[in-house]
This record gives C-alpha cells, structure tokens and sequence, in this order.
C-alpha cells in the first residue's frame, strides 16, 4: 500500500485514525510533519472538527513520544547508543543528532522538552533520551502535549484555511508546501553556515 494510500485509509477511520497517525509519524516520517498536518487541515470540513483535530494529532504525538520514551527507559544509554550507531540511518537519526538531543538535556528539562517539540528532526526524537535520563514523566508528558499544540496548530490551520479560500485548494496547497520545505532548507543552511563559521573561529580563539 502506497503512502498516501495508508494517509488516506487512517484519515477514514475517524479522528481515532488520525491519532493514529501522528503516533505513526513519530516513528515512520511518511512527510515532514508539517506538510502532513497542512494536507490534513485540507480535509478538515469546520471550526469544530479543526479543534477536534488538533486534539487527535496532539494526543497521537503525545503517545509516540510516550513510546520513545519508554524505549529508551527501557533500554538505557548504552544500548540505545549501540543500537542508534547500528539502525539510526534507518529512521533518520545519526548518532551526531542523538548526541546533541543528550546534549540539549542539561538544561532546563521542561523547556527543553517543549520547545525541542517545536523543532524539525528534534520533535521526533527528543523523548529518547529523555527516556535513558530517567526524567520525571509527568512534566515531561506535559511539556510534550504543549509543545506538540504549538507545532500542531498552525500547520492544521493553515490548510484550513487554503481550503476555505477563494484560491483553488490543490494549487495553493503545492505552493505553501513548496514555501514551507524551501523556508527550512533555508533555516539548515544558515545554521550549517554558523556552525561552520564558529569551528572555524574557535582554534584562533585558542591561539590567543
């Protein structure tokens, strides 16, 4: 079955479906994220059902980062830093990613577990080692339907709205994907750019 075959079939069953679905795309990304939850907000007929749709996929993150989380408790550093050098490519996650998630944990959990929701890459991955560091579930499961409401939200809503426009739905969906996919490369970019600028500056800081 094809990818947007087994979009198609999920969205059937309901909001218990697109549940379903979010929890899915937490481990199996069938598009980025936020071009899957704008074709969603396409499918979305009123005000009601949009609220009632934020909640299903909100709740369906909440759950796959519940999973993450339980597998890395589960599983603990060690393991699941073999297992990420191993079968990461497979799932998207180099063990560089892993190691700046682990980084990223030695601030503020809650806020970090929030805003790492936010944050393209990071989003799906952020509950694993949240999961080795043991933190207390239950901010963590907080911050994660928090943060998944704010990436969630206006991704629906502006889908919503292309299909209650005056411009034909179809087309104006191909373009805000374009912009939205052209908007992160460019964000990539600069930050790859900085890194590099910055490693490069740090051995004359040094010599200094």
């Amino acid at each position: 079955m094809e990818t947007p075959h087994i979009i198609a079939w999920l969205i059937g069953y309901g909001f218990i479906g697109i549940t379903c679905l979010a929890v899915i795309e937490k481990f199996v990304p069938l598009f980025p994220s936020y071009i899957l939850l704008m074709l969603l907000g396409m499918t979305i007929p009123n005000a009601p059902h949009l609220a009632m749709t934020l909640g299903a996929t909100t709740l369906g993150s909440t759950l796959g980062a519940c999973c993450w989380f339980a597998i890395g408790r589960t599983l603990g550093g060690e393991r699941v830093a073999t297992k990420v050098k191993r079968y990461g490519k497979f799932f998207f996650l180099s063990a560089q990613l892993y190691e700046r998630l682990t980084k990223a944990y030695r601030r503020n959990h809650f806020w970090v577990t929030l805003v790492g929701q936010t944050v393209p890459g990071a989003r799906v991955y952020m509950a694993l080692p949240a999961g080795i560091l043991k933190l207390d579930f239950l901010p963590f499961g907080i911050a994660t339907f928090l943060g998944s409401l704010l990436w969630n939200a206006p991704f629906l809503f502006l889908g919503y709205t292309l299909r209650t426009s005056q411009y034909d739905p179809y087309k104006a969906g191909f373009w805000a994907a374009i912009c939205l996919l052209g908007l992160e490369a460019t964000i990539i970019m600069i930050v790859s750019v900085y890194k590099r600028h910055v490693s490069e500056r740090s051995p004359e800081r040094v010599k200094v």
